[in-house]
């Protein structure tokens, strides 16, 4: 356990006594169960106290004991065992003593994003009033409790078309945090751009895809969460990374350099819609959610004459229905004809020369919602190029769930102009 900054208050007593006092303490609600009687200079025992009920005290005078100081108190074997929830709601009930109640108890948080030694609260804990009284002692106990040194708080995402967070630094002064996810590091201010760890899945799959020798465009690249893992792990040649918010493209600056990919990526600072490449793109990346369609137009543009293949993001509703029947995901040669096949069956790429493998299921919704974005996709092609185009559905991947019925997919869509017979 790390030293304190104030050592802890105890009181020694000779070994005979020990027992008797600890009972005492005990009773009187004094004894500090988070740390073991521990042996001082002396011989004697040194039972831990509360600190702030050290005015309570009152001992018989056959109990002779001195208050004392411990630097590095030991933690008990219950301390131990405690989760982090546990250990954050016993340390406020001590700050608050009497005035705790199951009001605060459910207005503490169980759960909570760590970012280095920050910490980051959820946006509905600590809301009742009595914590306001406190001031800075609740979140020097708070960041105690958790090990952390500085504290913040999220709030509702900011309706300005940036997602940009209500983010609220409680304790410290800088806002500056280091994030490792597979192996990759991302730096952000926490107070202006948002890290979702609930997308870690489809960057692990993003970091796997076969993109040697590729060129990416990554319409919204944020602070790099995905065009990061297309260049340090899925080994693309280079990167057009395009971001609008300005404190999004300071962290991708900083990210870059990081992890010592800044000469393989173009950072493109301002509206996508607006992006003026044409035909660079192998791989297009559309990060967006709930939709990003209106990026759709703009992915076309810059993907190459030979066609490549697009990622395409969205939040699809699933109706709730009874036991609904379930389509199996088949794997299927890379370049069938038509994007889906008329059995709906959606398809995977595979090395096994189009050998039919169930590998998944998908809901109706999702595969409704796949063929209907191939068939959009279709027709952007051919009306930019004035020739046919062919889509095919690669793979649906289900990345997290929302609210009921509503589901973040991501759409791999190969796209190819179609050859003259």
């Amino acid at each position: 356990m790390e030293a304190r900054d104030v050592p802890l208050p105890a009181l020694a007593t000779e070994p005979q006594f020990a027992q008797r006092l600890r009972e005492h303490l005990e009773e009187e609600q004094l004894l500090d169960g988070r740390y073991r009687l521990q042996e001082v200079p002396g011989g004697r025992v040194a039972l831990p106290v509360l600190e702030e009920k050290l005015f309570q005290l009152r001992l018989p005078p056959e109990m002779p004991c001195e208050l004392v100081r411990i630097q590095d108190p030991v933690p008990s074997r219950a301390a131990r065992r405690q989760t982090p929830a546990q250990k954050l709601r016993d340390e406020l009930r001590r700050l608050l003593g009497e005035s705790w109640s199951e009001e605060l108890e459910r207005d503490v948080p169980r759960a909570w994003q760590r970012h280095g030694d920050l910490v980051l609260l959820s946006e509905d804990s600590f809301r009742a009033a009595p914590w306001e009284k406190l001031g800075t002692a609740l979140w020097e106990t708070v960041a105690s409790a958790l090990g952390a040194r500085r504290l913040a708080r999220r709030g509702r995402v900011l309706p300005d078309g940036m997602r940009s967070p209500s983010v609220t630094l409680l304790l410290g002064q800088d806002s500056w945090v280091e994030h490792v996810d597979n192996g990759i590091r991302y730096t952000f201010d926490v107070t202006k751009c948002m890290f979702s760890p609930g997308n870690i899945t489809e960057k692990l799959r993003v970091a796997s895809l076969p993109c040697s020798g590729e060129v990416l465009v990554d319409l919204y690249a944020g602070i790099g969460y995905f065009t990061l893992p297309y260049l340090v792990h899925a080994a693309a040649a280079f990167a057009h990374a395009c971001e609008w918010n300005g404190h999004a493209v300071e962290a991708l600056r900083r990210n870059l350099a990081l992890n010592g990919v800044q000469d393989r990526c173009r950072i493109h600072h301002g509206d996508s819609r607006q992006l003026e490449l044409r035909n660079v793109a192998d791989r297009v990346n559309l990060g967006l959610i709930p939709s990003s369609e209106e990026g759709w137009p703009v992915a076309c543009r810059v993907l190459k004459g030979t066609g490549g293949v697009l990622h395409i993001h969205h939040n699809v509703e699933t109706l709730p229905a009874p036991a609904p029947p379930q389509t199996p995901v088949l794997r299927a040669e890379r370049g069938s004809p038509e994007g889906a096949c008329s059995d709906g069956e959606a398809q995977h790429p595979t090395e096994e020369s189009g050998k039919e493998t169930l590998v998944a299921r998908i809901r109706p919704e999702w595969q409704r919602w796949a063929e209907a974005t191939a068939a959009r996709i279709r027709g952007l092609l051919a009306e930019l190029h004035g020739q046919p185009w062919r889509t095919s559905i690669l793979h649906i991947e289900a990345v997290k769930s929302y609210a009921p019925h509503v589901h973040h997919l991501v759409l791999d869509l190969e796209c190819r102009p179609t050859l003259p017979a």
